[in-house]
């Protein structure tokens, strides 16, 4: 991301935001409030509220049933929640901006805010090191994973191979997967390719990389998130980052949660739409707060640096190379997308954020056009 905003004004700690009219904010009101209406209106059908059907499955269940068993909580969902910042400020919301929600794969974007932090503090010398050189597990031994890189497990093409919480990685593998979407065609016999030349959305994998980064810390990743990023930044204490039932290993004598990096079987960070909204303006800053360093402008920077095997995708973070993602948002826009109905949406240019939850993911392109078309400046 080049060109980051400037942000003048950061919320405090707790609930007061700042909020600019439409006019201060330079965006034309009647447009601004017919974008924030169809955000509200556009439900995704993707999900019922309740989430789960009786059997404990997920309600929308798809591909091998084989693996389609939850192994963490599940939290029932409300209607559509949303907002908009710009200058750090608040300009429009609707719904419930402050109850936790599931966020699916937005928390693919915290693990690799996570992984930042480990290089920032040494325990990580580059992300191009094989993870296996760490010696942390048995997890990389088998010659085939032994060339998988940080940046492979970040960048969701390490092509890892093996079975964790019971959960195998040819659960997640596909063939003809879209490059600018987490969905393909569920294929557990695809043939393996080389770590670093196929790009695969797989959570099998991503989890890996979590209980990787937690052997690394030696703490869960919650705690490193709340304590290095999520109190620093002013997030509310609400959030929660749930793991599997059987996802706990003994690290120093103390057993300890290893999270996921997402839904797909359960828990994942369940957080408000007003935190990601911090998240996202702190990226927008590139890891400056407030003109306090929270993470290396630098390492801030690596983390949307594109994978070679897909240019839309870099370490967790979505990106919209020649507006193909989404064409009616900037070109160097940013994106964290979970569960295809909630969407962070950072634009530099514009020193503007969006959080949207619960909404058809059909809309969000939509969405994004209303909002630049309701900009003046």
């Amino acid at each position: 991301m080049t060109n980051a905003g400037s942000s003048q004004y950061f919320p405090p700690a707790g609930d007061e935001w700042k909020k600019l009219s439409p006019k201060d904010a330079s965006l034309d009101g009647e447009a601004l409030a017919s974008a924030v209406k169809f955000a509200a209106a556009n439900e995704t059908t993707f999900w019922t509220r309740a989430i789960v059907r009786h059997d404990g499955r997920y309600d929308n269940a798809v591909g091998d049933q084989r693996w389609s068993e939850l192994l963490g909580p599940i939290k029932p969902r409300s209607a559509p929640s949303g907002l908009i910042i710009r200058h750090g400020a608040i300009i429009a919301e609707w719904g419930d901006t402050r109850r936790p929600e599931m966020s699916f794969s937005l928390s693919k974007n915290y693990i690799s805010l996570c992984a930042a932090i480990a290089v920032q503090d040494g325990l990580i010398k580059d992300l191009k090191d094989t993870v296996h050189s760490y010696v942390l597990d048995d997890g990389f031994d088998d010659p085939h994973n032994q060339a998988i890189t940080w940046q492979n497990l970040l960048q969701q093409t390490s092509e890892w191979q093996g079975t964790l919480w019971d959960k195998p990685d040819n659960a997640e593998r596909k063939t003809d997967t879209s490059l600018k979407s987490p969905w393909g065609v569920p294929t557990p016999d695809r043939e393996m390719k080389t770590p670093g030349t196929h790009w695969e959305y797989n959570d099998v994998r991503y989890n890996r990389l979590s209980l990787s980064l937690l052997r690394l810390f030696r703490r869960t990743l919650p705690d490193v998130l709340r304590e290095r990023i999520m109190e620093p930044i002013g997030a509310s204490q609400d959030w929660e980052w749930p793991a599997y039932r059987n996802a706990y290993v003994e690290i120093d004598g103390q057993s300890m949660p290893s999270v996921p990096g997402g839904g797909r079987w359960g828990g994942g960070i369940w957080m408000s739409a007003r935190d990601h909204a911090r998240t996202g303006l702190l990226m927008l800053n590139l890891g400056t707060w407030d003109s306090q360093p929270i993470l290396r402008a630098d390492l801030v920077a690596s983390l949307l640096n594109p994978s070679t095997a897909n240019p839309n995708y870099a370490s967790s973070w979505w990106l919209n190379p020649r507006r193909e993602v989404f064409p009616a948002a900037p070109e160097n826009s940013v994106f964290a997308r979970g569960g295809e109905t909630s969407v962070i949406w950072i634009s530099p240019h514009q020193d503007l954020v969006l959080v949207s939850m619960w909404n058809d993911p059909e809309c969000w392109n939509a969405l994004f056009g209303m909002v630049m078309d309701a900009l003046k400046d």
